[in-house]
């Protein structure tokens, strides 16, 4: 295993974890290859699971030996391990390294909708989310509560953004997703109703016994502060309420993804 210890921020090799940003980073232009970063050793494991490929490490020199130590001798001899002090990699980064251990790894070529709705009977719609916690935490509560797929309009976050992965704990590795374009009433096609999570005047309360009997259903979550587009809550083909107490009129998009993915879960 190539491990490399640097002393200075201008050495080759480390602006994938420095200097470039999220956008270079998956467009491919400035790397060999299109790129993410996972960050900590749990993360990392989760997507060595998963099968993704790691393309070089960055670590404290005092975790070559310790949490680093397993991922090394999982990533093979080919990819390099940079190493160095605390304070140089704080420094590289912007940050502490959390747990010490960062890894580029490549993007994975996605899935059509056509391929993750084959067999699904409860997906997710991310239509229109930028926070990347929010995207992260939808994730997480979809791997956990029996969401099969995630499809997420071109307008949202990338789920392999850093953060995204991290606040995911690794569940972005653990349920197919892909991007989807056009109208999220496409998923009509593929055998699906929509459920729009939004207030309006013919919204249905979540518990409603129809939803869990539903076949196949897809639950569109909107943005953070307004919501679903009209066109989509209209053409949907249920829209749907969580009952509130205390005057409160909506809980934050990733909250309500939980409710909604555990309340509408295929009995």
């Amino acid at each position: 295993m190539p491990i490399i210890n640097i002393t200075s921020l201008d050495h080759p090799g480390v602006e994938v974890f420095s200097s470039l940003t999220e956008a270079q980073l998956r467009s491919g232009r400035y790397t060999d290859k299109e790129i993410f970063i996972a960050e900590s050793p749990k993360v990392i494991h989760v997507a060595l699971n998963a099968g993704y490929r790691a393309t070089a490490l960055l670590c404290e020199r005092r975790h070559i030996d310790g949490d680093a130590a397993a991922i090394i001798s999982r990533i093979g001899d080919e990819v390099p391990v940079y190493t160095g002090d605390r304070e140089l990699l704080a420094s590289l980064t912007g940050y502490t390294l959390t747990r010490g251990v960062l890894c580029a790894m490549e993007r994975p070529a996605l899935p059509t909708i056509a391929d993750i709705c084959h067999t699904a009977h409860r997906i997710a719609v991310i239509h229109g989310v930028v926070d990347t916690t929010n995207i992260g935490a939808i994730f997480r509560s979809a791997a956990a509560l029996g969401i099969d797929a995630i499809a997420l309009t071109t307008d949202s976050c990338d789920p392999l953004n850093r953060r995204s992965v991290r606040v995911s704990m690794g569940s972005v590795f653990l349920i197919p997703w892909t991007w989807i374009e056009g109208s999220v009433q496409q998923l009509n096609d593929y055998g699906f109703k929509t459920a729009a999570m939004a207030l309006t005047d013919r919204s249905i309360s979540i518990d409603d016994p129809r939803l869990p009997e539903v076949e196949r259903l897809a639950i569109v979550l909107g943005t953070e502060g307004d919501g679903l587009p009209h066109t989509t809550i209209e053409d949907a083909d249920y829209v749907v309420r969580i009952p509130m107490s205390h005057q409160v009129d909506s809980l934050n998009v990733a909250a309500a993804s939980a409710v909604a993915f555990w309340e509408l879960r295929k009995r």
